[in-house]
């Protein structure tokens, strides 16, 4: 019950954080640190919500990935806290990425189409917030949210790589 609760609430929040998540056309203000506080939250948010979602429906693999990026996610909020604290930001964190509702959406998918539509849902999130860093180091207003992306880019960078290449291979 707690698990479709939380499917029917990852799927009513499924508007887009163009506000927050870097959405942006060329040329607009580049993202403040609340904003990439935000995006990196529900990011954290959304890798969460995978591992939710691997209970019910995944194998070992995605249960496995899933729970290893759940944990590296706990860990980059722990950073991303310190520096919220330095800072005085309060995000706006309160809703669920599209992307966790689309992974659920097959209901009556299993096995091969599973893992795929699993891997296929993280490319997007990872470009999302690898975007919004980048665009933040463009212009960056806190010091130590910039030492902080700076930290982040080149492991997102290299999961989302993984993702492509697993999500090749199935």
């Amino acid at each position: 019950m707690r698990v479709l609760a939380a499917l029917i609430l990852a799927f009513i929040s499924t508007a887009a954080l163009a506000d927050s998540t870097g959405e942006r056309k060329p040329g607009e203000r580049p993202p403040t640190a609340i904003e990439v506080i935000s995006g990196v939250y529900n990011f954290s948010r959304f890798q969460q919500g995978l591992l939710e979602n691997t209970d019910l429906k995944g194998n070992a693999e995605v249960k496995n990935l899933a729970a290893l990026r759940a944990e590296e996610s706990a860990k980059r909020d722990k950073s991303l806290k310190k520096v919220q604290e330095d800072i005085g930001a309060e995000p706006r964190v309160g809703k669920a990425t599209s992307s966790t509702a689309s992974l659920v959406e097959p209901e009556m998918s299993d096995g091969p189409t599973y893992v795929r539509s699993f891997y296929a849902a993280q490319i997007p999130e990872y470009e999302s917030v690898i975007g919004l860093l980048e665009r933040y180091l463009k212009a960056p207003d806190n010091a130590a949210l910039a030492a902080f992306a700076r930290e982040q880019l080149p492991i997102l960078r290299s999961q989302v790589r993984d993702a492509e290449r697993t999500m090749a291979d199935k």
